[in-house]
């Protein structure tokens, strides 16, 4: 595959470069035609390299971008994959529809910064299906940077196949600037001996909105699983997060760990679900909801910080 460079592109390659930049991520890995690497601007693909053992395809539409990414059997990729997806203007939608297989016996890193620098009317929608195969591993790694105005709906919604021994990581994080409105929606099927761990970090302020559902099915004998969330808010922002986890088959295991730290007027609701049909399967919870620790609070304010940067330190720290 001959790589697109950012060197032919215009303004807008410049813009998105220093938007990835400010979310994270380094824009030199975006020029290294050594590492695999995906850009997108809104409907546009500005960068695109593949490495021995990716293939990736992609295609431009209306409102965003196609994409298949397909990790071949046996290959441990050595690397990260860097993704890059957002918008710059002030207002607009993107669509991304992802198809990603990690074929047998395979393994990737992917790492992906999501950015919405000026968003005061943005619309962003993620669509995924992902098969991670039999021995196969996936750590998967995204990151949000968000502008102060709060203009934004981010819509990202998966569903992965694990099969037998295979393995998926996930970390979600959204953070840096206002969420906006955030309805996050991933569902995961476990196969026999199959490891999942999901991570979600939101930071929500002003008058944000947070939706989370995470839902795993341990189908498979000996799947285990990990969903571990945790929202900040303040001010006048709301929070609802479902964890379900389901165990259908011999000494399936799995936890559901939700903790929510609300400020200000905010309100949370979270709701850990587990269901088990299987007598040798076992799936526990734990859900807590309270308010930053005061002495912490004082803790920093006799070292001179005012109390919102006091608080705004404690919970970043948790959400690190």
């Amino acid at each position: 595959m001959t790589p697109i460079t950012l060197n032919t592109l215009s303004r807008e390659a410049e813009d998105i470069t220093a938007a990835y930049t400010a979310a994270g991520g380094d824009a030199a890995v975006l020029h290294n035609h050594g590492l695999s690497s995906l850009v997108v601007s809104g409907n546009k693909v500005l960068s695109a390299n593949a490495t021995e053992g990716i293939v990736l395809e992609k295609k431009e539409t209306e409102h965003g971008v196609d994409i298949k990414l397909t990790i071949k059997k046996g290959y441990k990729i050595p690397l990260p994959v860097h993704l890059c997806f957002g918008l710059v203007p002030k207002d607009g939608l993107q669509e991304i529809k992802m198809d990603f297989v990690a074929e047998e016996e395979s393994a990737v890193e992917l790492i992906a910064h999501c950015t919405f620098p000026n968003a005061e009317k943005v619309i962003h929608k993620m669509d995924a299906e992902m098969i991670i195969g039999k021995n196969a591993a996936l750590k998967y790694t995204e990151t949000h940077f968000h502008g102060p105005h709060g203009g934004i709906q981010v819509l990202p919604k998966a569903h992965i196949t694990i099969e037998e021994g295979g393995s998926y990581y996930t970390n979600f994080s959204l953070v840096s600037g206002r969420v906006g409105y955030l309805e996050f929606d991933y569902s995961v099927d476990a196969e026999k001996d199959s490891i999942c761990e999901m991570v979600t970090k939101v930071y929500g302020k002003a008058d944000d909105k947070i939706k989370v559902l995470e839902r795993i099915s341990l189908n498979g004998e000996n799947a285990r699983s990990v969903i571990k969330s945790r929202i900040a808010i303040t001010d006048n922002a709301e929070s609802v997060f479902r964890g379900i986890t389901e165990g259908h088959a011999p000494r399936a295991r799995g936890h559901v760990d939700c903790m929510e730290v609300i400020q200000g007027n905010a309100k949370a609701e979270a709701v850990p679900i587990v269901r088990v049909d299987n007598p040798l399967a076992k799936v526990t919870h734990e859900a807590a909801i309270g308010c930053v620790d005061k002495k912490e609070v004082e803790t920093l304010m006799a070292r001179g910080l005012e109390e919102d940067d006091a608080i705004d330190i404690i919970v970043k720290g948790m959400l690190a």
